[in-house]
Parts: C-alpha cells; sequence; structure tokens
C-alpha cells in the first residue's frame, strides 16, 4: 500500500449513500473515509506509523502553523479555503491535509492524476453534495501531485470549488505558477511548506525511538550520536526519508546481549547506502572544503572546484551558501577581468532556487567552471579596499562646491554647482574637472590589469587621461604674442 494511503478522515458510508459507479472510486472512498481509531497495523512502514495524529504533533512549518499564524487561525476557526500545498518530499504536505479535514470533522476523500478523471471528479462531486444535505459536513478533496492533471481535469474542479461544494487541497512539489490553471490558482490559497530543519527531523526521528505502539520502542534501539547526525544530514528536510531509513537500519542493527539494538554511524550509511563525508557545518572542515573551492576557482583549475563542490553538496551543505561564495568570486577574483562573471553567478543562485536538488545542483558546476576558467583580476577588490581604508583613516572630507546640487537659489547663491561641467557637453564626453575632495586630489585607486575585457578598460583609462593631460597643458599654455 502506498505510504499515503493510511490517511483516513472521520466520516463514513452507510447503505443510504449513492451508489458510486466508479469501481476504482468506491474502492478509494472505503479505504481512504473509513477511520481507523485502533492501534496502526506493524507491518506499516515506520514512516506511516509515525505520522502525526495532531495539529499539536505535526513537527515543522511553524510559519503556518504556529499560534496566530494564518493556517492556524483558520483551523481554529473551522474555516478552511480551498489550498495548495506546496513543497518537497517529506514536508508533512499529505499529512497536513489529513489534519486539516480530521480537525475540521470533514469527510477526506484522496485523489490522485495517476489513477482519476473527470468521471471521477464527478462521482466525488455527487458524494460531496449527499453528505452537506444529509448532515452538512463539507468535504475535503486532496489531490496528490495535482500538478500532473491536465487542463481540462483542472477546469472540472473549478465550478464546485468556487461554490463552496469542496474544498480542494492540491499538493505539489512543482511551482504552482507555470503548473496549476491561473482561474483554478486564483481561487485558492497556496501555502508554502519548506524542507524541515534538523531539529525538527531530529524530534521526530526521537519520537520514532521511543514510541513503543507506533514506532520502535519496544526494541530499545540506542542511535548513535553520529549516527544519528548522518541520518538527519541525509534526510535533507525529509522526513519520510529519515524515518525510512531509520527502520531499514533497525531491521539490519545488530542486538545487544540484553536485547536491544545498537545503530551505529556504519549501519545508518549501510541503511543509506552512502557513506559519511568529513564535514561540520560550523567546524574546521566546514571552511576547509570552502577554502579549497575558492583556490581552486581563482587559481584556474576547474577539475579540482568541481571536486569540492561535490565533495560539498554530497556532505549535506546548503548549497546557497556555496552559491554565495561563487558570487563573491564573481567580484573579488574576476572583477572587470570578465564583468559576465558575475551575471553567470548570479544567474546560478536563481537557477538553483528556482529547480533546487539535485537539479539545480547543475548550474552550480555550470558556474564553478565558467568562474574556474575565466581571467582572473582583483583590481576592484583592491581599489575599494584603498578606498574603504581613506574613508576609515583619512579626514572626512566635504563635497566639493561644484559637485553638490543647487536646488534653491539659496544654494546657488552659496555656490553649490557653480563650475561644475556637465561631460556630454564636451567632445568625447570627457571633462578635465577634479572629482575627489582636495585632501585626496590625484589618488588613483583602480589600476586595471591587462587580462580579459579589463585590458580594453585599461586602454581606455590611459586614453583619456593622455587626453585630459593634453587639453590641461593646452587650457594653461600662454598665448603667443
Amino acid at each position: 500500500m502506498n505510504s499515503d494511503w493510511w490517511l483516513v478522515g472521520s466520516g463514513s458510508i452507510t447503505s443510504h449513500q449513492p451508489r458510486v459507479t466508479s469501481h476504482r472510486l468506491s474502492e478509494a472512498v472505503e479505504l481512504f473515509e473509513q477511520p481507523k481509531k485502533g492501534k496502526p497495523s506493524r507491518r506499516a512502514p515506520l514512516a506511516d506509523r509515525m505520522r502525526p495524529q495532531t495539529v499539536e504533533e505535526f513537527a515543522g512549518q511553524t510559519h503556518l502553523l504556529d499560534e496566530g499564524r494564518v493556517l492556524r487561525l483558520a483551523l481554529d476557526r473551522g474555516e478552511i479555503p480551498s489550498m495548495i500545498l506546496w513543497g518537497p518530499p517529506g514536508s508533512g504536505k499529505t499529512t497536513l491535509a489529513y489534519l486539516i479535514a480530521e480537525r475540521t470533522r470533514a469527510v477526506f476523500v484522496p485523489f490522485s492524476a495517476a489513477i482519476a478523471g473527470i468521471k471521477e471528479i464527478k462521482e466525488v462531486i455527487r458524494q460531496a453534495e449527499w453528505h452537506e444535505q444529509r448532515d452538512g459536513r463539507r468535504t475535503v478533496l486532496f489531490v496528490d501531485e495535482i500538478h500532473r492533471f491536465n487542463k481540462a481535469q483542472q477546469d472540472a474542479f473549478l465550478p464546485h470549488v468556487e461554490k463552496g461544494i469542496i474544498t480542494l487541497i492540491g499538493a505539489t512539489t512543482e511551482n504552482p505558477s507555470f503548473e496549476v490553471i491561473a482561474p483554478l490558482l486564483s481561487r485558492v490559497k497556496v501555502f508554502r511548506l519548506d524542507p524541515l530543519a534538523e531539529a525538527d527531523l531530529d524530534r521526530i526521528v526521537q519520537r520514532a525511538l521511543v514510541d513503543p505502539e507506533r514506532g520502535l520502542g519496544r526494541e530499545q534501539p540506542r542511535l548513535h550520536p553520529d549516527g544519528r547526525q548522518h541520518l538527519l544530514r541525509l534526510a535533507s528536510g525529509d522526513a519520510r526519508a529519515a524515518l525510512n531509513t531509520l527502520e531499514l537500519a533497525a531491521q539490519i542493527a545488530p542486538r545487544r546481549p540484553d536485547g536491544t539494538l545498537e545503530i551505529s554511524l556504519s549501519t545508518v550509511e549501510e541503511a543509506a547506502q552512502r557513506r559519511t563525508l568529513l564535514y561540520d557545518k560550523t567546524g574546521e572542515e566546514h571552511y576547509a572544503l570552502i577554502s579549497a573551492l575558492h583556490k581552486s576557482l581563482r587559481d584556474g583549475d576547474p577539475d579540482a572546484a568541481l571536486y569540492w563542490l561535490a565533495r560539498m553538496l554530497t556532505a549535506g551543505e546548503d548549497p546557497l551558501y556555496i552559491a554565495r561564495r561563487l558570487i563573491r568570486v564573481a567580484s573579488e577574483d574576476i572583477g572587470n577581468a570578465d564583468p559576465t562573471a558575475l551575471s553567470v553567478a548570479i544567474a546560478a543562485k536563481d537557477a538553483y532556487h528556482f529547480l533546487g536538488s539535485p537539479e539545480g545542483e547543475l548550474a552550480l558546476a555550470q558556474c564553478a567552471c565558467y568562474l574556474a576558467t575565466a581571467p582572473k583580476s582583483n583590481a576592484v577588490y583592491r581599489a575599494y579596499h584603498q578606498a574603504r581604508a581613506d574613508v576609515e583613516q583619512a579626514p572626512i572630507a566635504p563635497v566639493p562646491l561644484h559637485l553638490r546640487n543647487a536646488p534653491t537659489p539659496l544654494m546657488h547663491s552659496m555656490g553649490y554647482g557653480v563650475g561644475y561641467e556637465y561631460a556630454h557637453d564636451a567632445p568625447d564626453a570627457l571633462v578635465d574637472q577634479e572629482h575627489l575632495p582636495p585632501e585626496l586630489k590625484g589618488r588613483t585607486y583602480y589600476e586595471p590589469t591587462d587580462r580579459g575585457y579589463e585590458a580594453e578598460i585599461g586602454r581606455r583609462l590611459a586614453e583619456w587621461r593622455r587626453r585630459l593631460t593634453r587639453q590641461s597643458g593646452e587650457h594653461h599654455t600662454e598665448p603667443e604674442r
């Protein structure tokens, strides 16, 4: 049985209920709608058995479910809008949909794009109308993977959502803006679910370890701290993945003489089929690896850059932390030698943010290769720090009067803006005037290298300075008598 199929509502079907013509739908209603109040089957996967029974037991998504937050307020008032729950696998979309139905005493009917079509939608609507007329109970229609429904199927929901015949709860891992038709999107609220934080995953794992009825508590398992850390890291915010790995680890773990289970790091690695990598997000190894990546990029070694990038991602580093470092490299070590590098780095960050893992990691790899093979210059980096040093150490000089705006007659009479030469009125937009405070006159911060595009910048600046020097000399030459 699919891990989502254990979910039930609190309604029931009687012999007076209209006969459902679709065999699949009638089977689904019987499976999902009948309440299961007894002990969960020990044969069910651990991830199924450990699903929260109440909203208070639900871990994570505090931005939606904490006291005073939008979804919690709606639940407390019993007024649930149709909605789409958008989030990564294992973030609690299906469980939350069930808990909403349970909390509001609604009939819960799950629906899957893989097995149902418009005919089944019509049957669900008939059922919903029957429940509404018989006992005034609403129907929560839960549509898993709603992004897989075609336009016609999504259109079929519209009038019934609009009239309130059903409360639609869709679940998707894809951006609804691109996967859900605009008319339906305008009739629902979209709630974004985040990957579970490690602290939330840890609470879920701990509950599974000690619960004797639904969890592993009867076995009295001992999960070693390093194995626990590795388990949480590998889960990447996915509660189902964490519990599935924990369950398999418990099945293969050796027993101590007292009969209890010993779940070590190696047992977790074996269950996950992934070995741990020496890495600590806040310790020495974290900084050692990011330093190795940065220096590989600076030194023009794409192969080493890809290796260190893969090491960090595989060990569980936040990809957006790496993206921030790539952006820094684009400015600090490449600069104007290849101004496009900064655009590439920003685009890689946006691509990862849009795609997520694992697809978005390729954008980071592409960016790393580009940065490693780009011409290098730290001229902007050095220039900025020199300017910053003058700001911090030299006396603070006022802005010269000719560089100030004069929006009022008084300011103009005081000399504001007087003597300023408008560059666009000069030949080739070059003017011979000072822009630094007198105390810093002649200071040069930016000295372009002769690498990449910066060589062109250097050539341009040198030509400008020669022409301005020549103009200045002409201005000061005594006329012939």
